[in-house]
């Protein structure tokens, strides 16, 4: 799979850009999903408003390499390059499934209500923001 078809495996959820809270110690750590995304997402879109340069202003943005795909298990369990890490298909909904982008829309999967990061004080507890 070349770079290009990588790419296309996103299915644009913005899932992944939206920050976690990691809690517990050792064996007993857990994953806690927010509705607080990174800056330089568009929550309306779910689309990042600078792609190309994401990993020079986002110290926190992981490249998700196929080479180490395995590695990222706090992926959600609909995310196309997890599925296909797991050899399971796509869901009818996935654009490349569906054939349209309005598809991922309509399955419910977004974030709902997603809040920039910039847009929060250092008041704000995290843990209001918790969608899990």
């Amino acid at each position: 799979m070349d770079t290009r078809e990588w790419e296309a495996l996103c299915d644009g959820c913005g899932k992944c850009c939206y920050r976690k809270i990691l809690e517990g110690h050792l064996w007993n750590k857990r994953i806690l999903n927010t509705r607080i995304a990174c800056d330089l997402l568009d929550c309306d879109t779910c689309r990042c408003t600078d792609y190309e340069h994401r990993f020079e202003r986002q110290k926190e943005c992981i490249k998700l390499d196929k080479n180490k795909i395995r590695k990222f298990k706090w992926l959600p369990e609909t995310c196309a390059y997890r599925l296909i890490h797991e050899g399971k298909p796509l869901p009818e909904w996935h654009p490349l499934v569906s054939g349209t982008e309005d598809s991922l829309k309509k399955s419910g999967i977004l974030i709902e209500n997603g809040i920039n990061e910039r847009c929060l004080d250092e008041n704000d507890d995290w843990y209001d923001y918790i969608i899990d």
